[in-house]
């Protein structure tokens, strides 16, 4: 078997649940140390979120780390492993530990070539690939890499899930060197720091990062919400990537729809509400008003051809949907938010939280490769 680089610095972020900020953390720390090491590479070993790209089954992550920063390594290599539907079937009716574990570890040679340092991003919780063996804790362990965990900010339920995970890296003999937590209330951090400190301790545990909560972060664009509804795009390709911080359901009479007009909300209404899509295009041509992110037209209805025509000459875009107004707001203020390729705000806002709130100093100092006994 590929013996495995045991020279480059390494960190392996991994997380106590999904959308805890895992991949937050993974670019704004990529960035810093671009800046300060130069040539850094990232490898997602296990991937559950896969695109399709001519024959490779490519993390999301991956591609976005691939299009957001130069990193010089191979999509194959960033992501060796993508879960399909049938992967996890595959393994257990066929058994192919050995393969997965050199799969790894040739990648992230591979990544690690002349590089100064590699950031090795988990998926999920410390468990996720546990049924082929080849759990967030047990890739660790392979790839001879230190851990810090990525939690939600607070007190009780964080550090009671930091506790669970932390058993699984400690069985794989896996060193656990700190703790960053994220989307902290702001107004509480200062006194949550020293508790979480205290609480962290008691486990043998550091505190490396404690990020505020950052509301843009939250806010969908309207091509996402044009994904997480199947909808779509009727005019306004231009402005899709606005982002939403509010939506409301246009259910007033159009007299009354200057209610809706300010920037950021996302009106959802039927197709058929020619009226108020009136009253929304004269807002976007009225200089006193606001113009809206966007428009949603529910339940398979649209205009009148006239109109949409009137529409597409707007700085609006309008999202067409099966759904009823209902069920299109519910899944709008359900769905999480990712970062995506083309993000520059967001990750511009990700870079300035790590580089405030983060001790990268301090995982600097414990990024070198452990000598973890053979597995």
């Amino acid at each position: 078997m590929e013996e495995l680089n045991t020279v480059t610095p390494r960190i392996f972020l991994a997380a106590t649940r999904q959308n805890d900020g895992k991949t937050t953390t993974s670019l704004g720390l990529l960035s810093l140390l671009k800046s300060r090491l130069g040539n850094v590479g990232y490898i997602k070993p296990i991937g559950q979120r896969y695109v399709q790209i001519q024959q490779a089954k490519v993390d999301e992550d991956a591609l976005l780390v691939n299009e957001t920063y130069d990193v010089h390594v191979p999509l194959e290599a960033m992501s060796p492993i993508a879960v399909d539907p049938g992967f996890t079937q595959r393994y257990l009716d066929q058994g192919a530990g050995a393969e997965l574990e050199k799969k790894v570890k040739s990648a992230f040679n591979r990544t690690a070539w002349e590089k100064s340092f590699v950031i090795i991003e988990g998926s999920g919780h410390a468990g996720v690939g546990s049924v082929f063996n080849l759990s967030n804790a047990r890739a660790a362990r392979i790839l001879a890499s230190r851990a810090v965990l990525v939690s939600q900010g607070g007190l009780g339920k964080p550090i009671d899930e930091l506790s669970l995970n932390l058993a699984l890296f400690e069985k794989h003999g896996v060193e656990v060197a700190g703790v960053v937590m994220n989307k902290v209330l702001p107004e509480k951090m200062e006194r949550l720091r020293d508790l979480a400190e205290k609480g962290l301790s008691r486990m043998g545990l550091k505190l490396l990062g404690m990020m505020p909560l950052h509301y843009e972060l939250q806010k969908p664009t309207i091509n996402q919400v044009r994904e997480q509804l199947a909808g779509r795009l009727i005019s306004g390709e231009r402005h899709v990537r606005r982002r939403v911080s509010k939506v409301v359901i246009g259910a007033l009479s159009s007299r009354n729809a200057d209610i809706y007009m300010e920037p950021g909300t996302l009106i959802i209404t039927a197709g058929d509400r020619e009226d108020l899509l009136l009253a929304i295009m004269q807002a976007c041509d009225d200089g006193r008003h606001n113009t809206p992110a966007g428009v949603v037209l529910t339940q398979g209805f649209l205009p009148q051809e006239g109109l949409l025509k009137l529409l597409a000459n707007r700085p609006l875009p309008v999202i067409g949907v099966q759904c009823d107004s209902f069920t299109a707001a519910t899944r709008i203020n359900r769905m999480t938010v990712k970062t995506e390729p083309g993000d520059l705000d967001k990750i511009a806002w990700i870079e300035q939280l790590i580089s405030q709130y983060v001790n990268v100093d301090e995982i600097l100092k414990v990024s070198q490769p452990a000598h973890y006994p053979t597995v």
